[in-house]
């Protein structure tokens, strides 16, 4: 039997800037949720559907405008800030220790203590990540029962990730999450909340199985709405994020993506200095833009990297990642000369024209709008060297045309961050330089950029803790363990972790390479072979060439019909076209039903 639940919504309504957030009494009785006492949501929507604002009802920090909030006796309701407000606080552990119902001190110091971040720094001059792991210890030491987190990933570097991953594996609450990070969801939700267009839904999936689940919903409603000759909108959607558009579209990013892994293994030598090089020297030198040879940085006698070699190519998206303090931003900055490295030389190719997007957003302020922006003003920008107006532009990047004159200080977090990437992307350019740029990122903007970068004709160099975001889009990885070696891996971070495993293994006696070349990744395997028979597999995989076939002899058949003289010309072949129409239409409705059901068992 289920167990009662510790908080719920019923009929649940709020009004924000004179319209209703969601909830809206005409459109029906409004949203109820549930929270049992063992639940693990992920909380998923695009940036300003309300996401933060539902915590905050959550936890009574602000009332709705309609329902009933119920909350089980004694229920400890803690929340896990996007950004929390360190101001008038003299130290990381003043602020922890602050609030109507403080955690105990010892709690907190050992929490900290197992996130590394020393409690009696200042809290003015904390850095994000140390800000970010004193809101962690504050939240865990107050015991809740019910957990909030609003992107608790942001500024965390993957070994503090990696803690909060397993504490909350053992976590015996509940609690909801908002992340960006697809590898944290996927690894520790079991049921999914979907805000979207005023609504709430739940399905008891965790994250791995949310988008299949989307696009079956998103399919209904484009079915429906074609029946009803109405809502035209949501079929477009539906249209622009269906099944057969986007796998269509990632898996032939994906398969790029793998190809130039592919090629850059066999670029990476055996030898120790890891140097990247082609066959033909010569051509790979024609096409290098930054060459790194020996460098090397050290800080107050500790090496920080150690000496290295390193030749990127016009259209490399290298990746680095590694623990805060590991030299991340050092190596950045070498590769990008805003430093001089110790020993060794980096050389930049003529053209080398770089932008740089950081994770401080300093750039929007919240007075300018987003017309000020993106075209100084005016109608029309300059897109990569291309003439665009302003509302198609915004468009490209998932905004209303509408919000053409909205301030900036009106927008999400989440918002901001997309629009300054709108900015940066639209100017001409062949170096790209992504200092964190997942933070702050709804899972629909990441795709976005994901898609944007692989289409980007440049270079590109990402700093990220996104594991998921970094397997889908750089083609090497250099990965920093802390120890001062920088690994060059052909691949993502999944790649580079591997490499790391491989290390202590023996061969023959001997111990592994560690810089010896990877064979080429081989693209992830589309399915668990325990969850799909032979027959379930094979249609899983042929179904989308089938569903594109059947797309042509629709287009075909409807422009064939499109003639207003065929009927009175010959009323056979308007028949049989007809009728051959409406039977493609019905095959492709049930390969797309089928296909979204096989999904839906490969990723739940």
């Amino acid at each position: 039997m289920a167990e009662p639940p510790i908080l719920s919504w019923e009929g649940l309504g709020l009004q924000q800037g004179g319209r209703w957030l969601f909830g809206d009494p005409a459109e029906g009785p409004g949203m109820d949720l549930h929270i049992g006492p063992r639940d693990r949501f992920a909380l998923i929507g695009r940036n300003g559907v309300g996401k933060t604002t539902l915590l905050k009802l959550i936890t009574g920090e602000i009332e709705a405008d309609r329902g009933l909030r119920k909350v089980k006796p004694h229920t400890n309701i803690v929340w896990l800030e996007q950004e929390p407000d360190f101001s008038g606080f003299e130290t990381l552990m003043d602020f922890a220790l602050s609030g109507d119902r403080p955690p105990a001190e010892h709690e907190v110091e050992s929490i900290a203590g197992q996130l590394g971040i020393d409690m009696t720094t200042g809290a003015a001059g904390a850095s994000g990540g140390e800000r970010r792991r004193a809101a962690i210890a504050r939240a865990l030491a107050l015991q809740p029962d019910l957990l909030l987190l609003d992107e608790p990933t942001n500024h965390l570097d993957l070994a503090a990730i990696d803690w909060l991953e397993a504490w909350l594996t053992r976590y015996k609450g509940a609690f909801i999450v908002i992340s960006h990070d697809r590898t944290f969801l996927k690894r520790l939700t079991r049921s999914t909340l979907w805000l979207d267009r005023g609504n709430l839904r739940r399905k008891d999936v965790g994250f791995g199985g949310y988008e299949a689940w989307e696009e079956q919903v998103y399919a209904e409603e484009a079915r429906a709405a074609e029946k009803l000759d109405a809502k035209l909108k949501i079929e477009a959607h539906w249209l622009e994020r269906g099944v057969t558009a986007r796998r269509k579209r990632n898996m032939g990013r994906l398969e790029k993506l793998w190809e130039m892994r592919a090629a850059r293994a066999a670029m990476i030598t055996p030898g120790g200095t890891a140097k990247l090089k082609l066959a033909s020297d010569d051509d790979f030198k024609s096409k290098s833009v930054i060459v790194a040879e020996d460098i090397s940085k050290s800080y107050d006698g500790r090496e920080i990297i150690k000496p290295f070699s390193l030749r990127i190519q016009r259209g490399d998206r290298i990746g680095i990642v590694g623990a805060n303090g590991a030299g991340k931003t050092t190596l950045l900055k070498m590769l990008t000369r805003e430093i001089a490295p110790d020993t060794g030389t980096v050389t930049h190719a003529k053209t080398l024209s770089g932008v740089m997007i950081d994770q401080q957003r300093a750039l929007l302020k919240p007075d300018m709008t987003v017309r000020q922006v993106l075209a100084e003003g005016g109608d029309w920008l300059d897109v990569r060297g291309h003439r665009k107006h302003v509302q198609a532009y915004l468009k490209d990047f998932l905004f209303d045309p509408s919000l053409v004159d909205a301030k900036i200080g009106t927008f999400s977090g989440g918002e901001r961050s997309r629009l300054l990437l709108a900015r940066e992307f639209s100017r001409t350019s062949n170096l790209l330089v992504l200092d964190e740029p997942t933070n702050d990122l709804d899972l629909e903007t990441l795709d976005l950029l994901q898609e944007v970068i692989a289409d980007y004709e440049g270079t590109v160099l990402i700093v990220s803790h996104d594991r998921d975001f970094l397997d889908r889009t750089v083609t090497v990885t250099l990965g920093l363990d802390g120890s001062g070696t920088v690994d060059i891996v052909a691949g993502g971070y999944e790649d580079w972790q591997a490499k790391r495993k491989e290390r202590p293994g023996k061969k023959d006696g001997k111990a592994s390479d560690s810089n010896a070349a990877p064979s080429p990744p081989p693209p992830p395997p589309p399915k668990d072979p325990a969850k799909l028979s032979y027959k379930d597999q094979r249609d899983y995989e042929q179904l989308p060439a089938r569903i594109e076939e059947l797309e042509a002899l629709i287009a075909k058949g409807e422009a064939a019909l499109a003639d207003p003289d065929l009927y009175a010309r010959d009323p056979d072949k308007f028949a049989r076209i007809s009728k051959s129409l409406e039977m493609a239409r019905t095959e492709k409705d049930e390969a797309e039903e089928r296909w979204l059901d096989l999904a839906s068992l490969v990723e739940d």
